[in-house]
């Protein structure tokens, strides 16, 4: 379910879509159910978002009426094509599969009409209250506002999480009715009729409540970002990885890390950046959609952006950004350079304060590239004026500023001559 505005977040962007470590929310718990292979995954979705999930099976929810009707908008992709139905919530990023396999097992096993999954939260808040008979069946959810005080003291609380058996959820979704002052349709009143008309309705508790806990606020968002943070940061770490700091250190999950790299601390890796063994980060770096190769020396404060590329042996040092770029086996830009839309050779060494100029409106739009070929050596303080290409073994001076092409082996100087001006700053009358 993912139709919800989230009102609480105090944005124009629904909850659901807000980013998590390069997800959006929904996209966590969808993940969570991809794992599961399920046979068909269907969101539901609003108006304004439902073209934010492509590729996927998707229902509209025309008007936000409450979680009932929610799940009765996916009736007609489901009916007949599920035995099964598993109704998950949009705002439940810390969700795992473990976690819903251990519920669907669950619901097998009693043969139930529909399984709740719930939680016993140190803050109980306004959850609703989940309430059992005697025999340990659920005889009730009751919403937190409707709860008397002996309810109220319940510590078992609904996740709004439920697997439902389809021939029982479809005739009980027929029966709601909004009989509330929002008009709202709940899927609590579901679980009501189905416990009215004898049928098994089970609960299953999370081991651990926080799997199950949703975001409301931004607060709370912040709150999960760090457990997600801790548990991507642990995965590398017992793979062989070397996170110096997990505390300070961020990874998208999409990120792949291979043993025996090192991450020093405050470095943030997002997209589909790939590190090698050997190489090592940070501190301070920021690296998106980059390629790390095997044994690669990154950092400190150094920016990586799409499209980089650092061949084995490389460096990338202080105070470096990189865009777009390729930079070859053994190559080094050790400081205060910026390399764009670059190819950079075998073994060269590009001096401090390296610019590759690579946008020239004059010659129309789109960037322009700079060439350098292997085993180069710059000077301090060039610029490269693409397009452009230096030849191996050349050599440029400090200070020059590269307009054509240098041919292999030559030394490229362009620059103004030096003028001294003796007493000039003593004045025409030598004071």
């Amino acid at each position: 379910m993912a139709a919800g505005f989230g009102t609480r977040m105090k944005s124009a962007l629904p909850k659901h879509l807000h980013t998590i470590l390069g997800l959006r929310m929904v996209d966590w718990v969808m993940a969570a159910a991809y794992e599961l292979e399920l046979d068909l995954l269907v969101v539901v979705a609003s108006p304004p978002t439902a073209d934010l999930f492509t590729g996927l099976d998707v229902v509209i929810q025309e008007r936000p009426l409450g979680t009932g009707d929610a799940v009765r908008s996916a009736r007609e992709l489901l009916e007949g094509r599920a035995d099964e139905v598993l109704v998950l919530s949009g705002d439940t990023p810390l969700l795992t599969s473990a976690l819903l396999e251990q519920l669907i097992d669950a619901h097998r096993q009693d043969a139930a009409a529909a399984t709740v999954l719930s939680f016993c939260p140190e803050d109980v808040r306004s959850y609703g209250r989940v309430l059992r008979d005697e025999n340990g069946r659920v005889s009730a959810i009751v919403e937190a506002g409707d709860a008397t005080p002996e309810e109220l003291a319940v510590r078992e609380v609904n996740s709004s999480i439920y697997v439902f058996a389809a021939e029982k959820l479809w005739p009980a979704l027929e029966r709601l009715e909004p009989a509330n002052t929002q008009g709202e349709l709940y899927l609590t009143d579901a679980i009501r009729f189905l416990v009215a008309d004898g049928e098994l309705v089970s609960a299953h508790v999370a081991s651990d409540p926080i799997e199950t806990e949703g975001v409301n606020t931004r607060l709370e968002m912040a709150n999960a970002t760090a457990i997600l943070r801790d548990r991507i940061n642990e995965a590398h770490m017992l793979a062989g990885v070397t996170i110096v700091d997990p505390a300070s250190t961020w990874i998208e999950p999409t990120v792949e890390l291979e043993p025996d790299s090192i991450v020093h601390p405050f470095c943030i890796l997002r997209g589909r950046t790939r590190v090698r063994s050997g190489a090592e980060i940070g501190p301070q770096v920021v690296a998106i959609d980059a390629e790390i190769g095997e044994g690669v020396t990154v950092g400190p404060f150094c920016y990586l952006r799409p499209g980089t590329v650092l061949e084995k042996g490389a460096k990338a040092g202080t105070f470096v950004e990189i865009k777009n770029s390729h930079v070859g086996a053994g190559a080094k830009v050790p400081h205060l350079s910026y390399i764009g839309d670059s190819e950079i050779g075998e073994g060269t060494n590009v001096a401090a304060g390296a610019i590759t100029a690579n946008y020239r409106p004059e010659l129309g739009r789109g960037k322009q590239k700079t060439k350098i070929g292997r085993n180069v050596r710059t000077g301090v303080h060039n610029s490269f004026v693409p397009p452009v290409e230096i030849g191996d073994d050349s050599v440029i001076a400090a200070g020059s500023v590269i307009t054509d092409d240098v041919p292999p082996g030559a030394l490229a100087i362009a620059r103004s001559r030096q003028l001294n001006k003796e007493g000039y700053a003593r004045g025409p009358d030598g004071d």
